[in-house]
């Protein structure tokens, strides 16, 4: 019994060294002259494919909205859009470290809003991390992080993907 809990701690250690390993190990970065022009979300998977042109360039592991199933229909549904839009926006001083503005909403998803006497919401974008010590969560949000309808990544990733992507790129946003 004794030898058990002389274990415990080693183990404990070891997990959070392992942890702490995967969280801040840099990953593969893109080629700097690399330009995407197509980005495919699959919201079940939690994965976002960047491509140019036919090319499969990176796969991002990403975070959504609170309530991941469904279409956007509202604002505060916490739903992330699905269909296809555009990258129609850049923001170097996002309060989420940087961001790339989706075009959502289109005018479907302004009249069916409507009908139901709400507000489609907006300001859907591509983020980083919360500014402020929510940066050090780095890759844990991929284990436990929502938005309230966004597409998030870490800043490393979106400082990648704010260079890359050209202005007017698809997205498609897949359930």
């Amino acid at each position: 019994m004794k030898r058990f809990f002389a274990i415990v701690p080693f183990i404990f250690f070891a997990t959070i060294a392992v942890a702490l390993i995967y969280n801040f190990w840099p990953e593969t970065r893109l080629a700097k002259q690399v330009k995407i022009d197509y980005l495919l979300v699959d919201k079940s998977h939690k994965t976002m494919k960047a491509y140019s042109g036919k090319n499969l360039i990176k796969t991002y592991q990403i975070s959504v909205g609170k309530n991941p199933t469904g279409h956007k229909v509202f604002e505060g549904d916490n739903k992330t859009p699905e269909g296809i839009y555009f990258i129609n926006d850049r923001n170097p001083k996002s309060g989420y470290h940087k961001n790339l503005g989706v075009s959502y909403p289109n005018e479907t998803d302004k009249t069916v809003a409507k009908k139901l006497g709400k507000s489609p919401g907006g300001d859907i974008k591509i983020h980083g991390l919360p500014n402020g010590a929510f940066a050090l969560l780095n890759k844990f949000h991929r284990f436990f992080g929502t938005t309230n309808g966004c597409i998030m990544v870490t800043n490393a990733e979106v400082d990648e993907l704010y260079q890359a992507v050209i202005p007017n790129a698809k997205i498609e946003i897949r359930p």
